[in-house]
This record gives structure tokens, C-alpha cells and sequence, in this order.
């Protein structure tokens, strides 16, 4: 985990914290000194907050929201007071295929674009207030949001969505100094990504260790990502040695899909 950065003092919030990507990256921000607010929908996001906090010294606080729900996201951050950084990361990845008839295909589209996209919206206006000059938000987009793959439409959607929504938020906080940017993480060992392969080699009629090995010989670096292997680039770019970079989808993938 990278933690030669100092964010001592500073104030973070990172939503979708329980697990994954997010999970990592709160570590990364606590271990670096700062005070972090971690944000999930499941219970275990306290208990995640508690270890962070046993483990760094850092002060961690759990809160339990639905990111989906205004109401709800507003509640939770009128509790902050200030917020220096936000790490906009809540999301779902399940497959919808367009042929399969099935209503649970519907409601899964909608249930990821209010999630994935909806949910950004709602947390970031309820943390733009908080936020002095020099603020930072950073929004986990996917590799996704720069290519596609067949089946999961409302996926791949909603990521290339948060790329627009960062561009736009770029040109419209940029006024107050608050840098926006987008990550696109490829091929990390999530519980949601490596359920997607299991979907995408099941549909293929290949094992998912034949999968796997051809994902790794399409990258430049062979081998998918651990959670903590991404945790970095949220830093440095949270972090002045980023204070000219804003407006930008920036991959993180091995070398998976050049720029």
C-alpha cells in the first residue's frame, strides 16, 4: 500500500468503503494520516472503520447510507462539517443483456444507473458545500467507461456517464480550485469483477482460469490488479502533486487499453 503521501489533517470521505476498491483506497487515506469518512450501504462498513482506525491511529467513521437515496445521503453528510477530499467510488457491476427477456434485467438496469450514476450525483452535491478552495473529488470509473463488452450494458453506460459528469464538474468547480478526475481501474480481484468473469466465461463456454489468462496476455503487465495495487494513483492525485490535473479519466490497467 502507498503511503508516502501526508494527508494529515485532512478530511476524506470515500462512499462504496467496505470492500474492494473502496475499501482499499480508505486504508491508503487513514494509514497517510487523514481523517477518514467511509460510506456503504451494508453494516459491515462500521466494523471496516473500526479496524481501519485500530490498525492506522487514524480517526475512521462508518456511516451506513444508500447512496441512491438523496434523503438519505444528505442526512448522512450533514455529520462531516468540512470535506477536503471525496472519493465518489459506490458502485454495482451485474451483467444486462439486452436479448434476455426477463423483467430482473430491467430492474437491475435501473438499480446500477441509480446506484452508479444517480448516487454520484447525490453525494457529490451534498459534498460540494463542504468544500473549501482546493478541494478534490475523484469518481471510480472503470476501464469500462472507455471501451465496452458485450452484456453489460448498464454498467459500461454508467461508467462512461461518470467520465462526462467529471469532465463537466471539472469546468464547473474549477472556479473554486476543486479538481475532479476519473480513475478507470482494469482488472482488479474485486467480489464484483470476479463475478463478472465468472458470467462472461460461462457465456463463452470457457473455464474462467482460460479467461483469466487471456485477459493477462492482453495487458502489457501480465496479471490482474489487487485492491491495494490502485489505492496509489487516488493518492497522488488527491494529493498537490496532482494540482494540475482536472477534467481527466486516467487508467489504471496494466496496459490493458493504451490512451
Amino acid at each position: 500500500m502507498a503511503t508516502s503521501f501526508d494527508f494529515s489533517g485532512q478530511h476524506v470521505c470515500v462512499t462504496g468503503a467496505s470492500r474492494g476498491i473502496g475499501l482499499a483506497v480508505a486504508q491508503a487515506f487513514a494509514a497517510a494520516g487523514a481523517h477518514v469518512w467511509v460510506v456503504a450501504e451494508d453494516t459491515s462498513v462500521v466494523q471496516a472503520a473500526n479496524e481501519m482506525t485500530a490498525a492506522t491511529g487514524a480517526r475512521v467513521q462508518g456511516l451506513r447510507c444508500d447512496v441512491a437515496d438523496q434523503s438519505a445521503v444528505q442526512q448522512a453528510f450533514e455529520g462531516i462539517g468540512t470535506l477536503d477530499v471525496l472519493i465518489n467510488n459506490a458502485g454495482i457491476e451485474l451483467p444486462t443483456p439486452v436479448e434476455e427477456s426477463h423483467s430482473a434485467i430491467d430492474d437491475a438496469f435501473r438499480r446500477i444507473m441509480e446506484v452508479n450514476v444517480m448516487g454520484t450525483w447525490w453525494v457529490t452535491r451534498a459534498a460540494v458545500p463542504l468544500m473549501n478552495s482546493g478541494g478534490r473529488i475523484l469518481i471510480t470509473s472503470s476501464i469500462w467507461g472507455r471501451t465496452a463488452v458485450p452484456g453489460f450494458a448498464a454498467y459500461v453506460a454508467s461508467k462512461h456517464a461518470l467520465i462526462g459528469l467529471v469532465r463537466t464538474l471539472s469546468q464547473e468547480l474549477g472556479p473554486r480550485s476543486i479538481r475532479v478526475n476519473a480513475i478507470c481501474p482494469g482488472w482488479v480481484r474485486t467480489e464484483a469483477s470476479l463475478r463478472s468473469l465468472a458470467v462472461m466465461a460461462q457465456k463463452r463456454g470457457i473455464s474462467e482460469e482460460a479467461l483469466t489468462e487471456e485477459i493477462a496476455a492482453g495487458q502489457s503487465l501480465e496479471g490482474l490488479m489487487e485492491p491495494a495495487d490502485v489505492a496509489g494513483l487516488y493518492l497522488y492525485l488527491a494529493s498537490e502533486s496532482a494540482a494540475n490535473i482536472t477534467g481527466q479519466a486516467i487508467p489504471i490497467d496494466r496496459g490493458e487499453v493504451m490512451a
